[in-house]
């Protein structure tokens, strides 16, 4: 028996082996997404409509591409999600929404637009940042050096710690309104 066995709160939680059998399908990721970014319940056609669009990089997307995501949708990955309790998926209304338990799987998954960063590539470039920055103060090199350790430590430092509250209030508002 493992400490995780022992603990009553962690029964309803997802085991991990589940977790990542999930977000191995583009396509169950993707409903994820774009389940969380949706005001509310949607019907599984938008969501083909846009995992298609996705795929293709056409909208409206071929008929066909967009069949054939619908089908995958409704015969295998929504039912999926459901079972887990991931979706609240209604087969009669063809109608999805998502459930609490979702934010078990979302943990795992820093969704990220194309045109941006991931938050840990944005700490990773600002630490790097500061390190060429303390470097150069340290080797007398560009002007970056008159102003001192002392500065560009605390720049860094509030920089650092600035993100990371930002980082955090978009994180808590974003759960607050799902």
């Amino acid at each position: 028996m493992t400490v995780q066995d022992q603990n009553p709160d962690r029964e309803d939680e997802l085991d991990p082996g589940e977790i990542h059998n999930v977000l191995r399908n583009d396509r169950r990721r993707r409903a994820i997404q774009h389940l969380r970014d949706s005001e509310g319940a949607i019907g599984v056609d938008a969501l083909a409509e846009h995992i298609a669009s996705v795929e293709t990089g056409e909208s409206p997307p071929p008929r066909d591409v967009r069949k054939s995501v619908y089908v995958s949708l409704h015969q295998t990955h929504l039912p999926k999600l459901d079972d887990l309790e991931i979706i609240d998926y209604d087969q009669r209304d063809q109608r999805l929404e998502l459930r609490e338990r979702a934010e078990e799987v979302e943990v795992y998954m820093e969704v990220v637009s194309e045109d941006d960063i991931s938050w840990s590539t944005y700490y990773l470039g600002v630490s790097a940042l500061g390190l060429v920055t303390l470097l150069a103060v340290r080797l007398d090199l560009l002007f970056v050096s008159s102003l001192g350790v002392g500065f560009w430590s605390w720049y860094f430092l509030a920089l650092f710690g600035l993100s990371a509250t930002y980082h955090w209030y978009t994180e808590r508002s974003r759960r607050v309104l799902e």
